[in-house]
């Protein structure tokens, strides 16, 4: 089990920092001036290439936790909390996938101040899980 929590560990950094980096990358985009659609379409290009690449990684960072929490069965309300915040963590992602799609079709109307307190969202739920899963205080 030791093995499965080593990787969970690695494939959560890594979900987190493509979480970290794609909404910073939303910033960019929305801040492309009109007149510059080669920016637009590298910084385009950049973000799904990253969202393609960090999907399966979060996918397996899943799949890891719940072995653990099935190998191991935890309780305790502290992991109920991380769940929830796992699922939220999840719907965060898709809706990175959603915000792209609408920067692809030109439908973003959004502004780059939106995009960066937008980006500071993993940040606070990555505190709160940490806390969760050493301090256990629920």
């Amino acid at each position: 089990m030791l093995w499965v929590k080593a990787f969970h560990i690695v494939f959560v950094v890594s979900w987190f920092s493509g979480l970290f980096y794609l909404p910073r990358i939303f910033v960019n985009l929305a801040m492309v001036p009109a007149d510059s659609p080669a920016e637009r379409e590298r910084l385009l290009l950049m973000a799904r290439k990253l969202y393609r690449f960090v999907t399966p990684i979060g996918v397996l960072a899943i799949a890891l936790g719940l072995w653990l929490w099935f190998g191991f069965g935890f309780t305790g309300g502290w992991l109920h909390a991380k769940v929830t915040l796992v699922v939220g963590l999840v719907a965060y992602h898709l809706w990175c996938g959603r915000l792209l799609a609408e920067f692809a079709g030109g439908r973003s109307t959004k502004t780059h101040t939106w995009f960066r307190f937008f980006n500071e969202v993993p940040v606070l739920v990555l505190v709160a899980i940490s806390i969760l899963t050493v301090v256990k205080p629920l």
